[in-house]
């Protein structure tokens, strides 16, 4: 199953519309769903797709209920699989190559005025370095035709780079864009050891469409999904230039830094490819965010209560605050629940936990279960000193902050007649 296949259904637009600022108010105008543009004014012949990687939707393609979408994307983290390598003949996304390369030419968008540029942040980094294998996300500015300057934030990339750049080396990696849903969950999975992104998104393509990963290498020895609309050989130079702002998650305005530059060296397509556009602190951005941390909150409260769901909140930018559902065996559990979430998830300031009734993707039912369960002084755990999130704009200079977390659970034992809704 390839990226466009989530598009079916989605509204086609074949009014024109060019990179800079329309697809984002376009969009908006329209509702915020998925969108098609089909008539880019700066990319002839390429289409740009926008708000279609949505849990409900991934839930609908999948066909699998959110909370077994969770389970399910923990299970492909425990069980890695190696993709099949196949001939670049039966590689669709090598059906094209640009004569000469243009990134231009493609349909990066300029959706903020707040940003510096055209940026790239759907499309998927895939570096290999002495012999360590990594799948992640980090926006690309665009600087020129065949040049964009990537954010590479702290983790594992970052330390590849580094080490790299100490040695005098330059990194070979693959720029994908629109790839199939498996991987673009996958490569936004952190790991603490160096576990291979794309072997868990082959464990998720094996289970959720009964077929294998299939990769294609590049002329740079570097694998990619061979039906992705976009594939790109490049390097990671050893120069630097200025990046941002960026209108970052959680809708402010990331500053200005010195990063690395990137070179590409090769740009293939599908026939009639469909290009990526995702809009940074939309729906896109906090579902990428926020639905691979589910896994790893719902396993570390699983260790101390039954858990049956996690949902990263909207309000939260899909990072900084969630709503867990248990099912309690004994008195303390929800404070139990608050502290494991905290644990599970470090970068997350406020969780709500709730009784297996409540919507917990209904932000209006879980306010609701905090008014009718919750009592501020006896059901509030507030925790200080902190590390926070270098998202979060209000942490203390050094990165710490409070957090705090709410148990609107039921006390055990109750008669729940009085706290059930008949709505």
């Amino acid at each position: 199953m390839a990226f466009r296949d989530l598009l079916t259904g989605a509204p086609l637009d074949s009014e024109e519309v060019s990179v800079e600022f329309e697809m984002r108010d376009r969009s908006e105008l329209s509702g915020g769903g998925p969108i098609v543009f089909d008539n880019v004014v700066e990319a002839p012949g390429h289409s740009a797709a926008l708000n279609v990687l949505v849990r409900d939707r991934l839930c609908e393609v999948f066909d699998i209920s959110p909370g077994e979408l969770i389970d399910t994307l923990a299970w492909g983290m425990a069980n890695p699989s190696e993709p099949m390598i196949v001939d670049t003949s039966d590689a669709e996304v090598l059906e094209n190559r640009q004569d000469e390369v243009d990134l231009g030419a493609l349909p990066i968008p300029w959706h903020y005025r707040e940003d510096r540029g055209r940026y790239q942040s759907a499309s998927v980094i895939i570096a290999e370095y002495k012999g360590i294998r990594n799948m992640s996300y980090h926006r690309q500015l665009l600087r020129d035709a065949s040049h964009t300057v990537a954010r590479i934030v702290p983790r594992h990339l970052r330390t590849m780079y580094e080490t790299a750049r100490a040695n005098g080396d330059e990194i070979s990696i693959a720029i994908v864009n629109g790839a199939d849903a498996t991987v673009l969950l996958a490569a936004a999975m952190s790991f603490n050891e160096d576990l291979d992104e794309l072997t868990v998104a082959a464990a998720l393509h094996e289970r959720l469409h009964g077929q294998p990963l299939r990769l294609v290498r590049l002329g740079n020895g570097v694998s990619v999904p061979a039906d992705a609309e976009y594939a790109m050989e490049a390097r990671i130079t050893l120069d630097v230039d200025e990046e941002g702002p960026y209108v970052d998650i959680t809708g402010t305005v990331d500053g200005v830094r010195e990063e690395p530059v990137i070179e590409y060296d090769a740009v293939f397509h599908r026939n009639n490819p469909i290009f990526h556009a995702l809009i940074s602190a939309g729906v896109e951005h906090r579902t990428l965010m926020g639905l691979p941390r589910a896994p790893t909150i719902k396993a570390a409260v699983s260790e101390v209560v039954p858990c049956t769901d996690v949902f990263l909140t909207d309000g939260g930018c899909g990072w900084l605050s969630s709503v867990v559902q248990i099912i309690p065996q004994n008195e303390g559990d929800g404070v139990r629940a608050i502290h494991a979430a905290l644990d599970g998830h470090r970068s997350m300031k406020q969780v709500v936990v709730v009784d297996e009734d409540i919507d917990i993707a209904d932000s209006a039912r879980v306010e609701w279960a905090l008014m009718t369960r919750w009592q501020p002084d006896t059901d509030t755990v507030i925790l200080s000193d902190q590390k926070g999130s270098s998202l979060d704009p209000s942490r203390s200079q050094d990165g710490t902050t409070s957090k705090i977390g709410m148990d609107a659970t039921l006390p055990l034992g109750v008669d729940k007649t009085p706290f059930e809704s008949v709505l």
